[in-house]
């Protein structure tokens, strides 16, 4: 089995990868990511891209056709991630998250690629109260980021895909440690406040929803999605991914990791503005398509992976918000820096300025 992950340099990569390192030993997997949270890597005892058998470096929109070919599977999680960065590069996100997997999928059909399984997100449900959404109900994006992931999926509908089976997996809200972690996930923001200042502060009224999912749990799902027949959902699938045990109101997450981190104060601003993204949803028909592949980490149990990961590497910045482990502050970086462009490209010239050394110690 060959199979290709764009965006795999990213948060979930690290975790699916050595997932799929461990599943399919013999698999030839192939990394395809620009870079640019390469360097940001956490606790990590090796380089989590050691268990590749290649690791190919470029821009998702320019992907080549030629590197499809012979491959069974794709995963295409290469996408600028989260609401903040949409918000801050809305065309970019569109051409990244959109633009670069209809296209992906297209060289994918072409060349006879098997699978094809886009990270889509529970997001595009939006603001819905009420009943939990199943996948045939109004969606209602928020943001430029939940956009995209439902503008893909259509795309993708629209498509002749050549009988290649073809899922869409709408995750929860990603958490958990990871060898790239990231803080701007609202569980990990909360035990990393804990951890760093024995305060969580909940921005919001505490009382939108959010369906969570850890990112072991993510992986297996993915792994099933690589190897689904086409019958069992059809060879064109969105579904929910997640589990009916994890729909959680914000304020119980934050009371749930205070639990597990003794003396942390919880502070919930009663007064804010309502938050438009809140969503329960309904994972029944995960559960019925995939059930060796359900959820297996429980709250508690990511939170303590969190708490050890992060007390495992001396975490104690109570200012992390400004810090790279936010992805927008990671982009925001780089370009002060001058090694992004507006539109997210790298720009080699940087390279010049890095490789002056001051002085000339080897005459």
């Amino acid at each position: 089995m060959k199979i290709l992950i764009t965006g795999n340099q990213g948060y979930i990569g690290p975790v699916l990868a050595a997932h799929m390192r461990q599943v399919w030993p013999d698999a030839h997997l192939i990394g395809y990511d620009t870079g640019y949270f390469a360097l940001s890597t956490t606790n990590a005892q090796v380089w989590p891209e050691r268990v590749y058998d290649e690791q190919i470096c470029g821009d998702v929109r320019d992907l080549p056709a030629s590197l499809l070919y012979g491959v069974d599977g794709v995963v295409q999680l290469a996408a600028i991630s989260n609401d903040p960065m949409g918000a801050s590069f809305a065309e970019v996100t569109d051409q990244v998250n959109r633009g670069s997997a209809v296209r992906t999928a297209r060289l994918a059909a072409d060349a006879g690629v098997r699978h094809f399984v886009f990270a889509s997100s529970c997001s595009v449900y939006g603001f819905a109260p009420g009943a939990a959404r199943r996948e045939g109900d109004p969606l209602n994006p928020q943001t430029a980021y939940a956009r995209s992931k439902i503008d893909t999926e259509n795309a993708l509908a629209e498509m002749d895909l050549k009988g290649m089976t073809t899922t869409s997996l709408r995750f929860a809200t990603a958490c958990g440690m990871s060898p790239r972690l990231r803080l701007d996930l609202v569980l990990n923001d909360f035990v990393a406040s804990a951890i760093a200042a024995r305060k969580i502060t909940v921005l919001s009224d505490g009382t939108p929803w959010r369906p969570l999912i850890d990112v072991r749990d993510m992986s297996r799902a993915i792994e099933w999605a690589l190897t689904r027949d086409s019958a069992n959902g059809g060879p064109l699938l969105a579904v929910n991914i997640g589990s009916d045990q994890w729909n959680y109101q914000v304020k119980d997450l934050a009371q749930a990791v205070a639990a597990a981190v003794p003396g942390t104060d919880v502070s919930i601003n009663t007064q804010a503005q309502p938050d438009t993204r809140s969503y329960k949803v309904d994972f029944s028909l995960f559960r019925s398509l995939a059930p060796n592949h359900q959820p297996r980490i429980t709250l508690d149990h990511s939170i303590a992976l969190l708490r050890e990961g992060l007390e495992g590497m001396g975490f104690a910045d109570a200012e992390f918000r400004n810090s790279p482990y936010m992805r927008l502050k990671m982009l925001e970086g780089h370009m002060k820096a001058g090694r992004l462009t507006s539109d997210l490209r790298w720009t080699w010239n940087f390279l010049e300025r890095e490789l002056e050394f001051p002085g000339d110690a080897m005459k």
